[in-house]
């Protein structure tokens, strides 16, 4: 089925906050991995009860790496309250009743998996996994543990930003009318320097693939999400232009550092990714990602046409939605920058005054909140395993139709 159901923060009035934190009960969180994705979200647990009013009271019970000094060092640094170098021994705490797994897409199976046949729920960061096969397994177990009241989510946190959720409403609302066209990008340049060190991010075996899944699948995510249907089939092109990098000196987090001795290492993902694809409805859509283009740091950016308006979004201006309405008179229409801070917009009723921004670590604040919610109230999370599952199909998608000379390829459903 294209068409998705509308979720509760989804839905164009602001939520109703639910009972206080304070004396709600203790959800104890576990986080496997402590780098970039670890400190982000370790800020959004650690926040999200002081800002929100929450069901239940989300408890940093423990976090796991497999390097005792550095995860001691990450526990005390973020607020966790003890440290495992054991992921299996994380799950097995009886303190911990929620999984957030941060690692490399090569152990988001296993891990998952395990911790939802142990009972508990799970947050899994994006994409879901390195591979669909892997992904149908993680879906199927989170089929059979919803069974028993227990929630599975990806951690799509762009979905989160106020006013990418308040573009959702707006098309939700037929706003722009019946889709045209959806043009999505993400472009950053941190692997410019072809002597910056090969890291797990640039080997297929850790990361499943380069730009196209640590990008592209957080695009194809918000392309879906915001229109309100699937993919159908794309057509793809790929590229390595840095096929050899200096070894790391030491191991990192998934970004340069200090590049090592002579020694040099095979990249063995894509450096950039583009194709279009056609959703559901006939709608046409393009996307391009890339981590080599010079001057992005963190460039999202998305646009919406449709038969009676469009919308623009752009992650470096993440407070502001721009909005042109075609029904207006040519004499005044155009786009209009909507600043997105005001109360009754996604996620601001708990925030600061309008005109006072937001940025990139509260999306994750925002997540917590949601994650938290769904539990309390044994609702379906949105976004499911399942809506990870269908991003890995797409991106395989573009993957077989790029090695295919760009022949036009399905999505699996």
């Amino acid at each position: 089925m294209a068409r998705r159901e509308e979720t509760d923060q989804e839905a164009a009035a602001p939520p109703v906050p639910a009972v206080p934190t304070t004396g709600a009960p203790v959800l104890g969180v576990g986080m496997v991995g402590y780098a970039f994705m670890g400190a982000a979200h370790s800020q959004g647990w650690r926040t999200a009860g002081h800002v929100f009013e929450l069901p239940m009271r989300p408890v940093l019970a423990a976090i796991c790496g497999r390097d005792r000094d550095a995860v001691d060092a990450a526990a005390a640094r973020h607020g966790w309250a003890a440290a495992e170098t054991d992921w299996r021994a994380l799950i097995a705490r009886d303190d911990v009743q929620l999984v957030d797994i941060c690692t490399p897409g090569d152990s988001h199976a296993e891990i998952a998996v395990a911790a939802l046949e142990a009972g508990k729920h799970v947050l899994c960061e994006k994409p879901l996994a390195n591979t669909v096969a892997e992904a149908e397994a993680m879906t199927e177990a989170a089929r059979r543990a919803a069974g028993r009241g227990q929630v599975a989510m990806v951690g799509f946190n762009y979905r989160r930003v106020p006013a990418i959720a308040h573009a959702r409403q707006l098309i939700a609302e037929g706003r722009l009318g019946a889709l045209r066209h959806v043009r999505a990008a993400y472009l950053q340049d941190w692997l410019v320097d072809p002597q910056t060190p090969l890291t797990w991010r640039l080997e297929r075996e850790r990361a499943g693939s380069g730009a196209l899944g640590d990008l592209g699948a957080h695009i194809v995510d918000l392309a879906q999400y915001l229109a309100g249907e699937l993919l159908v089939g794309v057509s793809a092109v790929s590229e390595t232009f840095v096929r050899e990098r200096p070894l790391p000196a030491a191991p990192s987090g998934g970004f340069p550092g200090a590049a090592g001795p002579a020694a040099r290492g095979a990249v063995t993902v894509d450096d950039a990714a583009l194709f279009t694809g056609r959703l559901a409805s006939g709608a046409l859509a393009s996307f391009e990602t890339t981590r080599m283009a010079a001057g992005r740091k963190n460039a999202l950016r998305l646009e919406i046409n449709g038969e009676r308006g469009s919308l623009a979004f752009d992650l470096e201006r993440l407070n502001e939605l721009a909005f042109h309405d075609h029904t207006e008179p040519a004499t005044t229409a155009g786009f209009r920058r909507i600043l997105v801070t005001e109360p009754r917009h996604p996620y601001l009723e708990a925030w600061w005054p309008p005109g006072h921004a937001l940025g990139y670590e509260h999306t994750f604040v925002h997540q917590a909140r949601d994650l938290v919610r769904t539990i309390a109230e044994g609702t379906a999370p949105a976004p499911s395993f399942a809506d990870g599952l269908q991003v890995q199909r797409v991106l395989a998608a573009v993957e077989e139709s790029a090695a295919k000379n760009s022949v036009h390829t399905p999505v699996a459903l």
